[in-house]
């Protein structure tokens, strides 16, 4: 993750704290961890980007507490994909926890209250490990409270930091204290004011440098009473992030948003926040009870007034509010009074969208709210094409009044388009002309619509982890030609740094510029075709691209890796003592076709569903959540209708192949056998091992670990699987497409993703209990399910604990996958139709997910061999998890 002017606040997780989570506490003093790593996980699931963990607790070993919590939280990547924030009080149990964390960690935090020496020996140390550093501004006379101390402190630690070790300015955050308001005593009235005026200064004055604090001390007074308390966390971050505070300790999920806040309530926040009136205290003191109960839910009517407005405002309220049942009615009222039909688009239909883009910029509507609005913008539009073209009009709304054209595709090879499906309707809800390739796209065919249709920027997206090289394909391409249009990068397995670090250098004419989701899309967009803007933004994404780089070549130098015998010799030896491998019911493979929708729907993991849709909470707490539950609750009753309606038309068939064979662990590999006398080898499923080093007997694993030794005499198997939701998708989407209806087209791709995970769930659940039956007496309710508490696991090729990809052309061999169910390898080993899982089956107890972390040449080499594939190619494919500085190979140096 990086953190800068585009990342808007980042949400510092705060309940992996013993200090602060009673709940966290006990759970580690019990030796809980497992229910610890929950607590993590939900915050992450929670919108939390970043996780604060400190054991600092006076009956606890901090040190080994910290090291053990870490090490888990490593072989979690649903919960490794944040950065962790290594918090404590001692310095001891900081560095123990730098020691274990994979990537940039965040130190809280070092300060200047035990003098000069110790401060910069600290930072120091923070530098050598890489790490970002929160500065408390605290000094030998204490804790800064004023505006005066707060920055003298932190100038006078930035001037250390900086001029004297040599520290990252964007490495440094700040925390000038965040104190107690409305406390009763005077000289804390203007405690909030100060904490803003030091934000403002050190953003003008300490360049680079970032802010955070711990907002909950702010309220410390009103404790007992949560909605006050809420709305002053609210008022008080409202006016803090728009002075340039980056990020915070914050329960995000119980935070109102700014403009739900009771008016009344706001008004009083906001005089004790900014202690603009003397009496401000107590006024929010004798009102503060009012509002312990929190704002009253009341049922909705139904709101029809709204039909006697103008037809002006009817159009912009149905495009607000996503109401499709009168736009045409009232865009033919609105043509009659209009001089043109054109003058109705460009007209009430753009000003209606102009309010829905504002709204959405700021905040105020959401991503599923946004495409509703754009599916009435379009029914309109396809309603009044006829009149204009009747007309013998030359130039229609996209091609006279679109503010620019955007050529968007997902590119060679990958399958993947809901995330660029989005992103279009959010461009062209903000009068952009967005002209989408689909699919698969070669960039020979990219590059030419883009030259022969005159557009202003090319947008590229994909989701695996090939895409990455074939973006830098079309890049270098893109550079040949002699192009400088602007090229926008996203999609899941994108990032800013492999943009900054690949794409970017490969594209000097023009620019490419990572675009983080949906949201910003727009900003990006509208600066690069400014003539005014582009110039400075242009100047700006290239500094901050040259850093990550600069960044990303040191840290590359920095990661050691265990060798790879050594990985070896600590690999792990499961036990067979207590556990015999169970036979699967049959050998070979099964295929299951039309599995009922309706037995699917129970397994559905709904809170991958929101997420899709940028509404980053947890289901079901995302239907009540103060901020999106008004964008969830519809949604979701138009999910459910849709299952219904999918089930009943059978407009999906979800399709499963699953097999089981013989098996052995033959180093890091495993072999297949074709029957139980393991005379004849059918197949090598290839695996890759852990090579981050390793403290407190924890192994570096690889899958082939959870299988029984072939030299071991222990008989055990193997499964594989494969299955589809996505047979009609294709015609389902083009029918979706014909009607102008991108919400509904949307909604359903990310319907059909979900029910190939639920068609996942639901065989391996099948498989435990009856076809392979090691695990006949599981009983498990659907969150346990998602949860994961079952035996065994289904790792994925192209997932973290086996990153390669071409594993799949093995697996789909020997399931016969595209006789058996219809699910085919496009070229670069992606699934078609795209609504697709595959993986493995393992079985034995001590089996379990893991992240391979970052592996050196000699194990790509090794691998390549064993493979019988080229180094440079099986580079290619691994160069994501390739610990790799490419730079120090330039010179000749040693990998």
């Amino acid at each position: 993750m990086t953190i800068n002017a585009a990342a808007n606040f980042v949400n510092i997780g705060e309940r992996t704290n013993v200090t602060g989570s009673a709940k966290f506490r006990k759970l580690i003093t019990a030796g809980d961890y497992t229910s610890a790593l929950a607590v993590a996980r939900d915050q992450v699931e929670n919108g939390a980007q970043v996780i604060d963990v400190n054991m600092d607790e006076g009956l606890l070993d901090s040190e080994k507490a910290m090291v053990e919590f870490l090490n888990l939280i490593a072989s979690e990547p649903d919960i490794a994909r944040v950065p962790i924030m290594v918090d404590s009080s001692k310095w001891s149990v900081i560095e123990a926890g730098l020691k274990c964390v994979q990537g940039k960690a965040i130190v809280n935090s070092i300060s200047l209250k035990e003098g000069e020496a110790s401060f910069r020996e600290q930072a120091e140390k923070v530098r050598r490990y890489g790490a970002a550093v929160v500065v408390m501004a605290f000094d030998e006379t204490g804790q800064a409270d004023t505006f005066q101390r707060k920055t003298e402190i932190c100038a006078r630690a930035y001037r250390i930091l900086v001029d004297e070790i040599g520290f990252p300015p964007e490495d440094i955050i700040f925390d000038p204290n965040v104190f107690a308001v409305a406390t009763g005593i005077e000289e804390h009235n203007n405690y909030g004011v100060d904490f803003l005026d030091a934000v403002r200064w050190i953003k003008a004055n300490l360049p680079h440098a970032h802010i955070s604090g711990g907002i909950s001390n702010l309220s410390f007074s009103f404790r007992g009473n949560e909605p006050v308390r809420a709305a002053m966390h609210s008022v008080f971050l409202y006016h803090a992030i728009g002075l340039g505070m980056d990020m915070g300790i914050v329960n995000a999920g119980a935070l109102p948003v700014y403009d739900d806040i009771d008016p009344e309530l706001r008004e009083l926040c906001e005089d004790v926040v900014l202690n603009r009136r003397p009496d401000s205290t107590e006024r929010l003191l004798e009102e503060a009870e009012r509002f312990r109960g929190g704002p009253k839910m009341e049922e909705k009517k139904a709101d029809t007034a709204w039909r006697e407005l103008p037809v002006k405002e009817r159009i912009a309220h149905a495009l607000v509010k996503g109401i499709t049942q009168y736009i045409e009615e009232d865009a033919e009222e609105a043509r009659r009074q209009a001089k043109r039909p054109l003058d109705v688009i460009e007209g009430p239909l753009m000003d209606g969208m102009n309010v829905v883009g504002d709204l959405f910029g700021a905040g105020k509507m959401f991503l599923p709210q946004v495409v509703k609005s754009a599916r009435v913008m379009k029914q309109a539009v396809a309603y009044l094409t006829p009149f204009i073209e009747k007309e013998k009009e030359e130039l229609g709304l996209t091609q006279k009044a679109a503010a620019g054209k955007i050529v968007m595709a997902t590119v060679k090879g990958d399958v993947h388009d809901i995330g660029k499906n989005i992103v279009g309707v959010v461009l062209q809800c903000n009068n952009y002309e967005v002209i989408d390739l689909g699919v698969m796209v070669p960039a020979t065919r990219i590059l030419e619509t883009a030259q022969e249709t005159g557009a202003d920027v090319i947008g590229l997206s994909g989701l695996i982890t090939p895409s990455l090289d074939e973006m830098v394909h079309v890049a270098a391409e893109m550079e040949r030609l002699g192009l400088d249009l602007p090229l926008l990068i996203g999609g899941a397995t994108t990032s800013k740094i492999h943009t900054a670090v690949k794409i970017h250098p490969a594209y000097s004419r023009g620019q490419a510029v990572y675009v983080q989701d949906a949201s910003r899309a727009v900003g990006v967009v509208s600066a690069l075709l400014s003539d005014e803007q582009k110039p400075q933004y242009v100047e700006g994404v290239r500094t901050d691209y040259a850093r990550l780089a600069e960044q990303h070549a040191r840290a590359q130098e920095d990661k050691a890796r265990a060798p790879l015998p050594t990985a070896r010799a600590n690999r792990l030896n499961p036990s067979f003592e207590n556990w015999k491998p169970v036979k699967p019911s049959f050998l070979g493979t099964r295929s299951f076709r039309e599995i009922p929708l309706e037995t699917l729907n129970q397994f559905i993991d709904w809170t991958p569903f929101f997420q899709t849709w940028e509404l980053p909470r947890r289901y079901p707490d995302i239907l009540t959540d103060e901020k999106y539950g008004e964008a969830a609750r519809p949604l979701f009753e138009d999910a459910q209708r849709m299952l219904e309606q999918m089930a009943k038309e059978k407009w999906l068939e979800a399709r499963a192949v699953v097999g089981f064979w013989p098996a052995a662990a033959e180093g890091d590999d495993v072999v297949l056998f074709k029957d139980e006398s393991r005379s004849e080898r059918i197949a090598t499923l290839h695996t890759l091992r852990q090579q981050m080093q390793r403290t407190n007997n924890r192994p570096n694993l690889a899958l082939a670990d959870f299988m029984a030794p072939i030299d071991s005499g222990i008989p055990d198997w193997i499964g594989g699987f494969a299955v589809t939701a996505g047979i009609g998708e294709e015609v389902m989407s083009e029918r979706f497409a014909r009607a102008n209806d991108d919400y509904s087209g949307i909604l359903a791709k990310a319907l059909a993703d979900r029910l190939a995970e639920a068609c996942a769930e639901y065989m391996h659940m099948l498989v435990r209990r009856e076809l392979w039956g090691y695990a006949a007496d599981e009983k498990l309710s659907n969150e346990e399910l998602i949860a994961e508490a079952y035996q065994g696991i289904r790792p994925a090729p192209g997932y973290p604990a086996q990153p390669d990809h071409t594993e799949k052309k093995t697996l789909f061999a020997l399931l016969d996958a595209p006789e058996a169910i219809g699910l085919t390898l496009t070229e670069s080993y992606a699934m078609w139709p795209g609504s697709a899982v595959s993986g493995l089956y393992f079985s034995h107890p001590e089996s379990h997910y893991f992240g391979l972390g970052k592996i050196d040449r000699d194990q790509v080499a090794d691998y390549a061999a064993r493979k019988g594939m080229e180094r440079a190619e099986m580079e290619r494919w691994l160069a994501p998890v390739l610990n790799y500085n490419p730079h120090r190979a330039a010179k000749g140096e040693a990998a």
